[in-house]
């Protein structure tokens, strides 16, 4: 028979059996646990009529009809399974381990699966996530202007085997007007919390983790606010590159993209800009001047972070003496200034 087990199990058997989610799709989209397959008990709409008789004629009366609708399909969910989980080892879970969770497991169960149930459900995943944001981290930031290739740096460490946590990775956005560009579409601010959650899980807190400087917001979505405030407070390395390094790797990062969609993203801070500042970039823009544009939009852009980088208490900050002029180099000067024994 089906077995409960605490959050803290379920997440270590992450890789020795597939994760079932029995919510419905509307459920799943919303956000999920990273690597979970949806096998869905209901349908969004099907959840809704099972929902309202529940509310309205009381338990018994939806579980009937819960019955009525889930019948037809309960051989399909062996197949699905089957394919799945061809072991025949299963995990699954719903919105709180109720009922939904319990009837698959029981289903499988009776077709040869070992099955274990997530005691509490999606909602008890939740509140563990939340509560690991809170623990503490060895966080380190990455500083500097827009166009100074932070992202890359970030990349660069991870070749060197430090540890990151790629911000803007995982959000799917270079957290800019810009940022969407070339990217897939964002999770949703839930699923952005569990993917980061994932990430940081396979990291040893107690060392050194490298983070990107961020705003809040990624796009749209939101850095949690726990691990916001423990950025707030971590060490600041700031490199400074040239105005015009910053403008060449502008424009090699979006060149490439069409001038309507380059367009699109100067009108999404078009307020911020300022009519005297719009007027030349779009001019520069249709002639093909895109330096000029990445000039225009780096003089906005740095009087943003400026703002943003006086809101950090200036005893964690620190400016990187010669970082030299491309990512690798910051990267490797970054490595070299932070001591041993604070790594």
């Amino acid at each position: 028979m089906p077995e409960k087990r605490t959050i803290s199990e379920f997440l270590t058997e992450r890789t020795t059996a597939p994760l079932i989610d029995v919510r419905s799709p509307g459920e799943f989209a919303h956000g999920h646990i990273p690597g979970a397959v949806s096998i869905p008990l209901f349908s969004d709409e099907e959840r809704a009529i099972v929902g309202t008789l529940y509310k309205q004629q009381g338990r018994d009366e939806a579980v009937l009809k819960g019955l009525d609708i889930v019948g037809p399909k309960m051989s399909s969910f062996v197949l699905e399974a089957r394919k799945i989980a061809p072991d025949r080892k299963l995990r699954v879970h719903c919105w709180r381990g109720g009922m939904r969770s319990e009837s698959m497991a029981w289903l499988w169960s009776m077709n040869g699966f070992e099955v274990s149930v997530l005691a509490g459900g999606y909602k008890a995943y939740r509140q563990q996530v939340h509560s690991d944001f809170a623990e503490p981290l060895k966080l380190k930031i990455v500083g500097g202007k827009t166009g100074s290739g932070k992202t890359e740096v970030i990349r660069i460490l991870a070749e060197k085997g430090e540890q990151v946590l790629d911000l803007e990775g995982i959000a799917h956005h270079k957290g800019s007007a810009f940022g969407a560009l070339g990217q897939a579409p964002q999770p949703t601010v839930e699923q952005f919390e569990n993917d980061l959650h994932l990430a940081l899980s396979q990291l040893d807190r107690s060392k050194t983790i490298w983070v990107e400087d961020e705003s809040v917001s990624i796009g749209r979505v939101f850095i949690p606010q726990p691990f916001w405030e423990q950025m707030m407070v971590a060490p600041v390395y700031v490199a400074e590159v040239p105005f015009e390094l910053r403008v060449e790797r502008l424009v090699a990062e979006y060149g490439c993209f069409s001038p309507e969609e380059l367009e699109n993203s100067l009108l999404k801070i078009e307020k911020r800009l300022g009519g005297n500042n719009l007027k030349p970039a779009l001019a520069a823009l249709h002639s093909g001047d895109y330096a000029e544009v990445a000039r225009i939009s780096l003089r906005y852009y740095d009087k943003a972070y400026a703002l943003s980088f006086a809101r950090k208490a200036q005893e964690h900050v620190h400016l990187l003496p010669d970082p030299g002029s491309t990512p690798r180099e910051i990267a490797e000067k970054l490595i070299r200034f932070i001591p041993p024994n604070e790594r």
